[in-house]
This record gives structure tokens, sequence and C-alpha cells, in this order.
């Protein structure tokens, strides 16, 4: 920003303190102190002071950051009990949120342009690069990157960007200052398209499966104005998996492009991965086959165009497997790597990793029909779950999971949102309304009216 306004700077900290300011006064519930969104306003807000003393009292930072994500982890277990969701209006309304989230997302754009992306984007830019040409481009390997390396998708992904910057800049033979600028470029378009991605998820959601514009709205300006967010505004390869599975839950109902999703966020990151038995879980006998034939043949067309783009063997391999990093399998930790567990006897990992395996289990099978809410919330609590065994730096990673927090914070109530094969009479038909839906499986006498999905002084289960 201060290449923009000469003089002005917003640093960390100040920027910790006007988005503070700023999110109580929009979403705090004054009436009601104790209530459960200021509740989980305080969560949200709590990381980002852990991720400011991560950098200057690294000890002190990890420990807030595990206190934090622990208290988020039992408020994401606990939803499921919580059936009486009322609607908890923001205190402006939807002009001046969609005014505020689209100022605030002006303002990360600006500080994206103007700052250097991290190596994680780069490096993405560069295998996207290498796949185009026909040529291996130098990376960093996992142990001695600060993010750690990205699968193939965020390449895959970053192809076509590639393609379009050379163009528009004229630079195919560019080389030298010229493609690093290209380069560079390249990799903060991307890092705009995945937070749009985000947004734009946040907001259909809200107005198609919420039944209200105005709480994805709400959704989307609490993502932009969140201090998380703009720490790591930069970090593609933390934003796409969680853009990724976001969108896999818009479209829930249609297994086939939930696993496609499911299939790319995986592929970007490593943790996705321990979602698919709570995904195939939720979808039962009747569309198991089709969530995962859909995850299993978007890894084939991914794995396919690597092997096609690849240089040979080798460079197939690393762009496959060289994002999993097999250190975090094992009990030992990384010294060159900062995190919580350098402090800690590795040993003391055994009975978190166990633990972590648990709840994997009891998730997929607790419930046994599970709805919408249940879905998020789970998902939520395993993204949680894999901060605490995550030797590089866990806990910092709050974009992975950001974006369904929010879904749980704000959602009603969803037991209207069933898997297909549990309400056959409501596959294919538009859902005008949560209210539209008795809880014997059919639809009521007022289906066709579209009325509002919290009405007033109502509580709905």
């Amino acid at each position: 920003m201060q290449s923009i306004l000469q003089g002005y700077a917003v640093n960390e900290p100040t920027w910790f303190y006007l988005s503070l300011l700023l999110v109580c006064a929009v979403y705090t519930r004054f009436q009601r102190p104790w209530s459960v969104r200021n509740l989980d306003l305080a969560l949200l807000l709590a990381l980002s002071p852990g991720l400011l003393l991560v950098r200057t009292v690294p000890i002190l930072g990890y420990n807030v950051l595990f206190v934090v994500t622990g208290l988020l982890l039992v408020r994401m277990l606990n939803d499921g009990s919580m059936d009486r969701r009322p609607r908890v209006q923001p205190n402006m309304n939807a002009a001046g949120l969609s005014f505020l989230c689209g100022a605030a997302f002006l303002f990360l754009t600006s500080k994206v342009c103007t700052e250097v992306p991290p190596s994680s984007t780069v490096q993405s830019v560069r295998r996207a690069e290498g796949l185009i040409i026909g040529e291996q481009k130098p990376v960093t390997p996992p142990e001695a990157a600060p993010d750690g390396t990205a699968g193939p998708v965020p390449s895959l992904v970053a192809a076509p960007v590639v393609l379009t910057s050379k163009a528009l800049a004229g630079g195919e033979g560019a080389t030298g200052n010229a493609a690093r600028s290209i380069e560079l470029w390249t990799a903060r378009i991307i890092a705009i398209l995945a937070h749009l991605a985000v947004i734009s998820a946040l907001a259909l959601i809200g107005r198609n499966l919420y039944g209200d514009l105005e709480t994805g709205i709400a959704m989307s300006t609490l993502y932009m104005l969140l201090p998380c967010t703009s720490y790591d505004v930069q970090k593609v390869t933390h934003v796409l998996p969680a853009a990724f599975i976001v969108w896999a839950i818009y479209c829930f109902r249609q297994p086939v492009w939930s696993g496609l999703f499911m299939g790319l966020a995986a592929g970007t990151l490593f943790f996705p991965i321990f979602l698919i038995p709570l995904w195939a879980a939720f979808y039962g006998r009747e569309a198991i086959f089709r969530f995962l034939g859909a995850v299993v043949a978007t890894a084939v067309v991914v794995l396919t165009g690597m092997l096609l783009l690849a240089g040979g063997a080798p460079d197939f391999v690393r762009d496959t497997l060289g994002y999993i990093e097999w250190a975090q399998l094992q009990l030992r930790v990384v010294d060159s790597v900062p995190g919580f567990w350098n402090n800690v006897q590795p040993a003391y990992r055994i009975p978190v990793i166990v633990s972590f395996a648990l709840l994997l289990v009891g998730v997929t099978v607790w419930p046994r029909k599970k709805h919408l809410g249940h879905l998020i919330a789970w998902s939520t609590a395993i993204i949680l779950g894999t901060q605490f065994w995550y030797t590089r730096e866990g806990g910092v990673y709050v974009l992975w999971y950001l974006p369904l927090a929010l879904l749980v914070m704000f959602r009603p109530s969803a037991g209207h949102l069933i898997a297909l094969q549990s309400r056959p009479a409501l596959v294919n038909r538009e859902i005008e309304s949560p209210s539209s839906v008795n809880y014997s499986g059919g639809m009521s006498a007022v289906a066709s009216q579209r009325v509002s999905p919290w009405p007033a002084g109502t509580l709905f289960r």
C-alpha cells in the first residue's frame, strides 16, 4: 500500500487492531454477550495474535495457536448438538456488507500486487512453466521450502494463467528480469483468483443452501476482514484446497461434482485425503460409488496429464509424489523446520496421532445418517485435527479450514440438507426455503412459497 500512497503503511499488528474493531462492530451480538456467535468470533479473532507471536516469540505463538485450535476443535465436535439455530443478523444490511466486502477485497488485492509472492506459490508457477515447455524447472525440496511443496493440481491450475500472462505480456521468449516479472505477476493473479473462488462459493452457499443471500455476503465479508486472511493472502497452496472443498460442499447434491472438487483438493495438499471417508459415509450406499468414482477419475486425469506433460519418469514422480512430506509420517522432527514439536519429545506425537485416527473413525461412523451440518462441522474438525500432529509449523494453517469454520458459524439448522439417498423425494426438486421441508421426509403445502428460512421469533431444528 505504501507504493500506492506515499507515506502510508499498515503493518500486520495495525491491521489486526483495525480489523478487530471493524469485525466486532459489524458481527458482535451486543444484546447477548454470551451468545455462541460471540464465542465463535472470539475464537477466530484469537488466532491472529498467535500468528503474530509465531514470528516474534515462536514458542509462545505455537502454544497460543494450539490452545485456540483445540477450543475450535471442541466447538466443531459439539456443533451437531446445536439443533436450535436462530438467525443472527449482522449489524449492517446487505448493501453495506457488499460494499465492505468489495473494499476489503480491493485492499487485499493491493497487498498481493505490491508484495513478493511466497516461495510455495512461485514454485507452482515454475512447475507449470516446466509442464508447458516440457523442461524441468528448478524447485525447492519440501524439507527446505518454508511452506512445503504442493501437489500437481496447482501447477495444472496455473498453466492456463501462465499462458494468458505470457500472451498478454508478449513474453514467450522472455528471459532474465522480464521472465521473473511475468512469473511474479502470474503468482499474484492465481492468489487473487483463489480468494475470489472462496468468497463466491460462500455467497452462493448462503443464497442457495442456507436460503439467505445476506448470510452468504456476511460470510464472504468476514472472510475478507479477518486478519488471518490478510497474513497469508498470497499463499495459494493454503487457499486453493479450501476453495475446492467449499465448492464441493456447494455441489453436495451432485456427488460426481463433489468428488471432482475433492479429488482436486487432495491433489493440492495432503490433508483433504482424510476427508474422503467422511464424505463417502455421508453419501451412503446409493451415491458412494458415484462420489468415489469421481475422486478416482479426477486422480487418473490429473496423473495422466502430468505424465504426458512431464519431461520423463523422474519429473513425473517429483511432480506427483513430491508434495507428500514423508517425514511427517515418521516420529522424527526436521530440525530446520520450525514448529511446536521442535521443543517437545517426538514420542508424544504417538498419542496425538492415535487420537486423530480415533477422531477420523468416530466422525465417519457417527451419526449414521448425517446431514450437511454434520458434514461441514466434521470436515472442519478433521482439518483442525491435522494441525496437532503436523510437525511443519502445525497450527499456522488457518486458511485450510477458515471458510468451513465460517459455514459452521453462520449456518441455520441444516437437517433439511440431507444426503441424496436419505430423501429420494427431494432429489432433482428445487427447495425454496428450509422452512418448506417437514421432517417426515416430505414437502409441506407451502413448498412453492419463498419465505425466509429464519422467520422472526422462530427457532428451527
